[in-house]
C-alpha cells in the first residue's frame, strides 16, 4: 500500500487490528465456493417444486457474509456483543418453509463461520459428513400423481368412415380406459355421432386432445365434457 494511502488512513483507521487483504480474500473465495457446495447438497436432497429460485443463493452469500462477519469480531467480545445487537434487527421476510430448509441455513452459517476462523478442515469435513448425512437422509417417497381426469368425447364423422381406424390412435395416446359407450347417425344418415369415455392421462390435455382429433379428415366436430369422477 503506498505510504501516503497508510497514513491518510491512519487517523480514522488507526486502531483497527492489522488485516492481510489476501488472506481476507482467499477465505472470502473459500466460503463462496464452500457455500454453492451447501446450495448444491440442498438441491440434490430437495424435490424441485420445493425449492425456491433465491434460496440457493441466500446460502452461498449466507457463508461469505458470515466468513466476513467471523473475521471483523476475531478475538474481540465486546466487537461480537455490538455486531450481535446491530444485526438483530436483521429479520427473514419469507418465512422458512421447512425445518430442513432451516437446518441448511444454519449449515451454511456454520461454514461461513469455520472459514473466517480459519479452520478449513472443520468447514470441510463438516460438508462432507452432514452433506453425507443429508444426501443418504433424504425423504425417499414423491406426491402421488393426481388422478385421471374422467372425460366423454362425442365425435361426429362422415358417413363411410372407419371411426377406430381414423381415432383410435389418437385417443389411446391421450386417455386411459377408453371404451365406446354410444354411435348413432346424424343429419339424416348423412354422419356417424359417437361417444368414448376415458381418463386424460395428462393433467390439462384436454385442449391438445379436441385440437388433435378436430384435425382429422373426416371429423366434422368434437365435443369433450369432464363427468364427476363417481360416476364410475
Amino acid at each position: 500500500m503506498p505510504e501516503s494511502l497508510r497514513a491518510a488512513l491512519q487517523g480514522p483507521f488507526g486502531n483497527a487490528p492489522a488485516t492481510n487483504m489476501v488472506e481476507v480474500a482467499v477465505r472470502l473465495i473459500a466460503a463462496v465456493l464452500l457455500g454453492v457446495c451447501v446450495a448444491g447438497i440442498y438441491r440434490m436432497t430437495r424435490n424441485r417444486e420445493d425449492v425456491a429460485p433465491t434460496f440457493p443463493v441466500t446460502l452461498v452469500l449466507l457463508s461469505a457474509l458470515i466468513a466476513m462477519v467471523t473475521q471483523v469480531i476475531g478475538d474481540n467480545v465486546a466487537r461480537a456483543f455490538s455486531l450481535v445487537g446491530a444485526l438483530s434487527i436483521v429479520r427473514f421476510r419469507t418465512v422458512v418453509r421447512d425445518t430442513q430448509d432451516t437446518a441448511f441455513v444454519i449449515f451454511a452459517v456454520v461454514v461461513g463461520m469455520a472459514v473466517g476462523a480459519s479452520q478449513l478442515i472443520v468447514a470441510g469435513v463438516g460438508l462432507v459428513v452432514v452433506g453425507a448425512a443429508a444426501v443418504l437422509m433424504r425423504p425417499r417417497s414423491r406426491r402421488p400423481a393426481a388422478d385421471p381426469v374422467p372425460v366423454v368425447i362425442h365425435l361426429r364423422m362422415g358417413l363411410g368412415r372407419d371411426v377406430e381406424g381414423a381415432v383410435g390412435a389418437t385417443l389411446d395416446e391421450h386417455l386411459t380406459g377408453r371404451r365406446m359407450v354410444s354411435m348413432a347417425t346424424a343429419k339424416q344418415g348423412l354422419s356417424i355421432d359417437v361417444s368414448y369415455e376415458g381418463r386424460i392421462r395428462t393433467s390439462g390435455a384436454e385442449e391438445l386432445l379436441v385440437k388433435a382429433l378436430n384435425r382429422m379428415e373426416g371429423v366434422q366436430g368434437v365435443e369433450l365434457s369432464r363427468r364427476p369422477s363417481g360416476d364410475d
